[in-house]
């Protein structure tokens, strides 16, 4: 492995892993802060899959001691070996996808295996509640409550995967979603009279013209918002019924979600088939998270240029930047295919893992490229379960990750091959040569 260049910026000199010259006893440089803070990003990722899977009643000791041992490395003067945090890096990668399994499992045999279907985007006659965030938990208490009420529950951003489950769209007052990914909050939020239910993470600060009417629920909590403890969701219920009705006004398009492992595997022998018949070149998994910054539009474009003998598997909010397109199919094989939030990067690897076996090679030789956005707290998570796989040659962006400095960046293109996107028709051109 390359080693890391350990610059301390209190001594100006290079510390050798034995203490600093000045205090003797720090030894830590940017480096070794930026590798620690790297897996403090890949611990909350598991800890966040871990808290759904035990909100549904699945524990495993082995993640749980895991993530004790894992925040222990980090502690002050505990250890100053870069190239061990590496290691434990790839370490958590893999039990990332210990957890993701666990979640997935949680997830199925509450609410069924997903399966593809269309969304609406536009909204229903009547009362209103929208549930942001990832607990399907949480979605699913709600839609209990509601139940014989003149009440629509519309997901939005990560909550969009819970339409392809059986058990959760068996509740009738499950109506479609609005609006994007999680940073277009405040403009739709306020558009709608409607309240809000924030289940997790990716919640924003509200601004007055929706605060009044916004709750959270489990792990998050904003400033001035009503908290709600476990799961009598009475307020929302009672808020939602106080504010005017929505029309009825349906949305420009539809969106499909709901792509399992094992619909994808029952188009195995046709995907076969086309493959080696040449109709089709390459896949793709183009998503992860997302963010409001102009090279986001990289990702659209990227897809949009992609020769149409391609497929597309997204997931994560970042699926907002291209799931409205219409990209067709091949041969009865969908060009893009949704399979749900960040955790269900399960899937996604579940399938690579099915289509090796199928062309008998391993999967880094697989005609397969990720294109992924953003790498920041859980996304770490993912970006190094991918990279414990042996996965090479993954595209990041639209910005590189904030703990990554040039000796990181260095060590990881050596070991990993990681790229940097650039110009969209330029990237496909390179990938689709090699």
């Amino acid at each position: 492995m390359e080693k890391f260049n350990m610059f301390c910026y209190q001594c100006a000199q290079t510390a050798n892993g034995t203490g600093c010259t000045i205090t003797g006893i720090c030894g830590k440089g940017p480096t070794l802060a930026r590798l620690q803070d790297n897996l403090i990003y890949i611990l909350k990722g598991i800890s966040a899959y871990y808290y759904h899977a035990t909100e549904l009643g699945y524990k495993d000791d082995e993640i749980a001691n895991f993530l004790g041992r894992g925040l222990y490395s980090t502690l002050t003067n505990v250890n100053f070996d870069a190239e061990d945090f590496v290691k434990l890096a790839v370490e958590a990668g893999r039990m990332n996808i210990r957890v993701m399994k666990l979640l997935k499992k949680a997830h199925i045999e509450h609410y069924g295996e997903p399966e593809p279907v269309e969304v609406d985007t536009g909204t229903k006659k009547g009362h209103g509640i929208i549930v942001t965030g990832h607990s399907l938990k949480a979605l699913e208490e709600l839609l209990k409550q509601v139940e014989g009420k003149n009440i629509n529950v519309y997901t939005h951003s990560e909550m969009l995967p819970a339409h392809g489950y059986p058990g959760l769209r068996k509740y009738k007052n499950l109506a479609g979603n609005l609006g994007k990914s999680w940073h277009d909050q405040r403009e739709l939020f306020s558009k709608y009279p409607v309240a809000i239910l924030g289940t997790t993470n990716c919640v924003l600060i509200p601004s007055e013209s929706y605060r009044d009417r916004m709750f959270t629920t489990g792990i998050a909590k904003l400033p001035g918002v009503k908290h709600i403890d476990g799961y009598d969701y009475t307020p929302v219920i009672e808020k939602a019924l106080s504010l005017p009705e929505l029309e009825e006004r349906p949305g420009d398009h539809k969106l499909v979600t709901g792509f399992s492992v094992k619909t994808v595997l029952s188009l195995a022998d046709k995907i076969k088939d086309l493959v080696e018949k040449g109709k089709i070149r390459h896949f793709f998994v183009v998503g992860g998270c997302d963010l409001p910054h102009p090279k986001e539009k990289y990702y659209r474009e990227f897809v949009q240029k992609l020769p149409k003998d391609t497929i597309v598997i997204t997931l994560a909010c970042g699926k907002f930047l291209i799931n409205d397109l219409d990209l067709g199919d091949i041969e009865g094989v969908p060009r893009l295919i949704d399979v749900g939030q960040c955790n269900d990067t399960i899937v996604a690897i579940e399938i690579a893992e099915k289509l090796a076996e199928l062309f008998k090679v391993d999967i880094s030789e697989l005609p397969l490229t990720l294109v992924l956005t953003w790498m920041e707290q859980k996304a770490v998570a993912i970006l190094w379960s991918l990279l414990s796989l042996g996965i090479k040659g993954i595209y990041v962006g639209p910005v590189l990750p904030a703990w990554v400095n040039k000796d990181i960046l260095k060590v990881l293109r050596a070991e990993y091959d990681l790229r940097l996107i650039s110009d969209p028709e330029e990237d496909i051109k390179e990938i689709l040569k090699l």
